[in-house]
């Protein structure tokens, strides 16, 4: 009798340990390291800042299936439309200066990041007129070899 309730204490203890086991949460999403972070969105626009898209080239996906969404138009359908695009913009101006505010939100998923932003923006045009503003940015990133490339940014102002 006695070693058959040792045996029956030991299924038992068994039991509720595979139980503990089960409560457990899951395991938090692996972070890649040296993802995008606020002073790498700074770097972006930083580019962005010299209007010669050549310096931003590099931190953008190009692939033709990716999906670009600035203030205007509606959409470009990939880095080289987003690319005639904005040197269809800059065109028009002298110099242009973006600041990401203090409100940058980076998260990481294993080989994806997606961050959010206010950016102060500041443009000078070839007449002189000052304007300035901010805008909304989203940009997803996904790592590839040792780099965070852009493959989805969306940029906004808030309606008026």
């Amino acid at each position: 009798m006695k070693r058959l309730s040792i045996v029956l204490f030991a299924v038992f203890a068994l039991t509720l340990s595979g139980f503990a086991k089960q409560a457990k949460s899951a395991p938090a999403p692996k972070k890649a390291t040296g993802g995008p972070d606020a002073a790498y969105l700074q770097k972006i626009w930083d580019g962005w800042g010299t209007m010669n898209t050549a310096n931003v080239s590099g931190f953008y996906n190009q692939t033709p299936d990716h999906t670009f969404f600035d203030i205007a138009p509606l959409k470009y359908n990939n880095w080289q439309e987003y690319e005639a695009g904005v040197k269809n913009l800059f065109a028009d101006m002298k110099s242009a200066k973006f600041t990401v505010n203090d409100d940058v939100k980076v998260h990481h998923d294993g080989n994806m990041a997606w961050a959010t932003a206010t950016v102060k923006n500041e443009f000078v045009t070839k007449k002189d007129k000052r304007e300035m503003g901010n805008f909304r940015w989203t940009a997803i990133f996904e790592k590839s070899g040792d780099k965070w490339l852009i493959v989805h940014d969306h940029t906004s102002v808030p309606m008026q």
